[in-house]
């Protein structure tokens, strides 16, 4: 894109793995780009370093996604600092693996205060502040297709996240704004790999078809298409990217 015609791109989460695999890729696809970040600012701050040697316009905004004002706020920030946003992704998230049984109330609150209030907020700011014409992806998972013990509560959040993509599409009608997700499978990051032995993990790498963990990178590359032109026609829809695991 030229300078005069570069979309700016708010990406949630995107400190490291997934969300600073896709604030990368939109930043090659030639969108300034905003990295919000929770907590991780020396992490955050490294992408976006990497970013602008790279030549790419990007800054590090923190924003605890769950708090309104807070997300107000990342809006405020993204517009003064890059400009008017055409793009959010609504990568940040938690996940904790517990059998319902074992939930504690704290658990389960701060699960869905991430995962499902903090993508409302972003979304309800963003029906207000993005440009018309602007793109929307929102972050699921294929484990709601698999219906793994101890994914319960971190399913019912992406459930939710599922049904706010779709009726949402439809209530952004004449705003010509698309709003999609990714539902991921097993990835890996360090989230993913933390706390797992080999021997799991090698088991998680075998279950898809193509018999591999999948990549930030792979994430990244179906964002951008959903962000893109090519996927104009898309809408309302959850894209799963396991490699046919489900």
């Amino acid at each position: 894109m030229k300078e005069a015609q570069q979309q700016v791109a708010i990406v949630t989460g995107a400190s490291r793995g997934i969300g600073a695999a896709v604030a990368q890729r939109l930043a090659e696809d030639g969108y300034k780009v905003a990295v919000n970040y929770a907590s991780n600012a020396i992490e955050a701050e490294k992408t976006v370093a990497a970013l602008r040697a790279a030549g790419h316009a990007a800054l590090a905004v923190r924003a605890d996604i769950s708090r309104p004002d807070e997300v107000r706020a990342l809006f405020d920030t993204t517009e003064r600092e890059l400009g008017k946003v055409d793009v959010l992704v609504n990568n940040a998230g938690i996940l904790n693996t517990v059998p319902v049984a074992e939930a504690s109330d704290e658990l389960f609150a701060r699960s869905f205060a991430i995962n499902v209030q903090g993508s409302f907020n972003t979304l309800r700011e963003a029906a207000q502040r993005l440009n018309p014409g602007g793109r929307i992806v929102n972050f699921s998972t294929t484990v709601l297709a698999l219906r793994l013990p101890g994914y319960a509560i971190y399913s019912a959040t992406k459930a939710a996240v599922e049904a706010l993509t779709g009726v949402f599409a439809k209530e952004l009608r004449g705003r010509q704004i698309r709003v999609n997700a990714v539902a991921p499978g097993p990835v890996a990051t360090e989230l993913f790999l933390d706390g797992k032995t080999p021997e799991q993990i090698a088991q998680f790498a075998q279950m898809a078809p193509l018999e591999r963990l999948g990549e930030p990178r792979d994430i990244a590359s179906v964002v951008s298409f959903l962000a893109g032109p090519d996927a104009g026609w898309v809408n309302g829809q959850v894209l799963r990217v396991n490699g046919g695991l489900a």
